[in-house]
C-alpha cells in the first residue's frame, strides 16, 4: 500500500499537474483502490470542516499585508536604507539582500513574497556593481526563506492548526533562530568574499549623514512588526485580529507615503484573492488526502513501519531531516506540511521532542524545500525576475545556504534553548 501510494504520487508530480490537483487525484485513486466504501462522499464535509477554522482567516490578511507594503513602495525604500548601512562588510549589497529579506519577513509572513519583493529591487544592481551573479542570486532565494521563520509566518499558523500548538509561543520561538540564521547567511557571504574578493563587487561609499537620513525608511517595517506581534503579546489581539491590525497599519503607511489609491487597493485585493484561493485549494485537497490515507489504514501502516525501524530519538530526527530534504525536491511546501505533519509530528512528540521546538526545526526544513530543485519555489521566483540566464545559476548560488540551514538545525539540536528560551519567558 505504501509503495503504491508513493508511486502514484511520483507519477502525478511528474505529470506537472497543479499541486492541489495532484493531492486530490491521489486521494480519489487511493479511495477507489483500497476503500470498501466511497470516501469521496465525505469530500463536502471535509472541505467545510477544513475551511471554517477561524485561524485560517490570518492567511488572506497576511497576504494582503504584504501586497499593500509592496505596492506602497515601502520595501524599495527599506532596501535602499539597508544598502547604505551594510556596504562595509565583505559582500556589500548581498548583506543588504539578507538584511532586507529578514526585515520584510517580519511583516509579510511569506517567503515567496519576500524573495519577489527584494529581488525586484536588488537584481538591477548585480552587474552595475560587479557582483558574482550566482552568489547574489542565492542570497535572494535563501534570504526569501526567512519569511516563514521570522514571525509573523503563514506556515507557522498552518503548523499550529495541524498540531494544536500555541501560535504566540511559536512566534516567540522563531525570533532567535530567525535572526541567527540571517547572521549565519551573512557570515557565509563574508567568508566567501574574503576567500574570493572579486565576488564582493565594487565598494559603495556612503557618509554617516546619508546613513542616518535613510534610517527613517527602516521604521515602517519594524512598526508593522510591533503592531502585529506586539498586539498579540500585550494581550490586545488574537493572531487573527493582529493580522487585521497589520493590514490597517500598512494601509495607513501607504496613505502617508501618498501611494494609497483605489487602483492600488483593487490590485492588492485581486492578488490576495488569487493567492488565498490557491492556498485554500491546496489545504482542502491535502486534508481530503489525509482523511483517505487514515481511513484506508495507510497512516497506521506508516507508523508501524517507523516503529519497526527501532530508531532512537536522535536517529529519528536525522531520518526526518533526510525525509524532508528529499521530499522537498518534489513537493510544494504547503502541501508537504499538510500531508506529512499529521503523520510525522505525533511520532516526534512521542519520542519526547517539544512541539514548539520541533515546529521551528520543521519550518527550517520547509525553508530548505524552497531552494532545492526541481520544485523549489524561490528558485523560480528569482529566476523569473531575471532578463536572461539559466535556472542553474540560481540553484548553484542557493546550495551553500542549504548547508547553512542544516547547520542551523544541528545548532538547535545542541542548544534547544535557542528556540525555547523566549517562549518560556513569554509563558512565565
Amino acid at each position: 500500500m505504501i509503495g503504491v501510494a508513493l508511486a502514484l504520487l511520483l507519477v502525478l508530480l511528474a505529470a506537472a499537474l497543479p499541486v492541489a490537483a495532484v493531492l486530490g487525484i491521489l486521494g480519489v485513486l487511493l479511495d477507489r483502490i483500497y476503500s470498501p466504501v466511497p470516501l469521496t462522499l465525505a469530500l463536502g464535509e471535509v472541505s467545510w470542516s477544513t475551511s471554517k477554522d477561524f485561524l485560517l482567516v490570518t492567511i488572506p490578511m497576511f497576504i494582503l499585508l504584504g501586497e499593500i507594503l509592496l505596492r506602497a513602495g515601502i520595501a524599495e525604500r527599506m532596501y535602499a536604507a539597508m544598502v547604505k548601512w551594510l556596504p562595509w562588510i565583505p559582500g556589500g549589497l548581498m548583506h543588504s539582500n539578507i538584511g532586507a529579506c529578514a526585515v520584510f519577513a517580519a511583516t509579510s509572513g511569506s517567503s515567496v513574497a519576500t524573495a519577489a519583493t527584494i529581488g525586484t529591487v536588488a537584481l538591477p544592481l548585480v552587474r552595475k556593481h560587479g557582483y558574482n551573479e550566482r552568489l547574489f542570486l542565492g542570497t535572494l532565494a535563501a534570504g526569501g526563506t526567512l519569511g516563514i521563520l521570522i514571525p509573523p509566518s503563514i506556515n507557522m499558523i498552518i503548523y499550529a492548526v495541524l498540531t494544536d500548538t500555541s501560535i504566540p509561543r511559536l512566534y516567540l520561538a522563531g525570533i532567535v533562530p530567525g535572526i541567527a540564521l540571517a547572521l549565519l547567511f551573512m557570515l557565509l557571504i563574508a567568508l566567501a568574499c574574503l576567500v574570493r574578493p572579486g565576488w564582493g563587487g565594487s565598494p559603495i561609499h556612503v557618509t554617516w549623514s546619508e546613513r542616518l537620513a535613510s534610517s527613517i525608511h527602516l521604521l515602517p517595517p519594524f512598526g508593522i512588526f510591533l503592531v502585529v506581534v506586539g498586539s498579540i503579546y500585550a494581550g490586545l489581539a488574537t493572531a487573527t485580529e493582529a493580522a487585521s491590525l497589520g493590514v490597517i497599519a500598512a494601509t495607513i503607511l501607504a496613505w502617508i507615503y501618498g501611494e494609497l489609491s483605489w487602483s492600488m487597493l483593487l490590485s492588492a485585493f485581486e492578488n490576495t484573492m488569487k493567492t488565498t484561493a490557491m492556498v485554500m485549494l491546496i489545504i482542502i485537497a491535502a486534508y481530503f488526502l489525509n482523511f483517505v490515507i487514515t481511513a484506508i489504514g495507510l497512516t497506521a501502516a506508516l507508523n508501524g513501519l517507523i516503529a519497526q525501524l527501532g530508531l532512537s530519538k536522535w536517529q529519528m530526527l536525522v531520518a526526518v531531516v533526510i525525509f524532508y530534504l528529499i521530499l522537498g525536491c518534489f513537493m510544494e511546501t504547503l502541501s508537504m506540511m499538510i500531508t506529512t505533519i499529521p503523520i510525522v509530528a505525533p511520532v516526534m512528540f512521542a519520542l519526547g521532542f517539544d512541539p514548539i521546538w520541533f515546529g521551528i526545526v520543521l519550518v527550517i526544513l520547509i525553508e530548505m524545500a524552497l531552494i532545492t530543485p526541481p520544485v523549489g519555489l524561490n528558485l523560480y521566483v528569482v529566476q523569473s525576475l531575471r532578463r536572461g540566464g539559466s535556472l542553474n545559476d540560481v540553484i548553484v548560488g542557493s546550495l551553500p545556504f542549504v548547508v547553512v540551514m542544516l547547520l542551523m538545525i544541528a545548532l538547535l539540536a545542541l542548544f534547544p534553548g535557542m528556540a525555547l528560551w523566549l517562549p518560556s519567558i513569554g509563558a512565565g
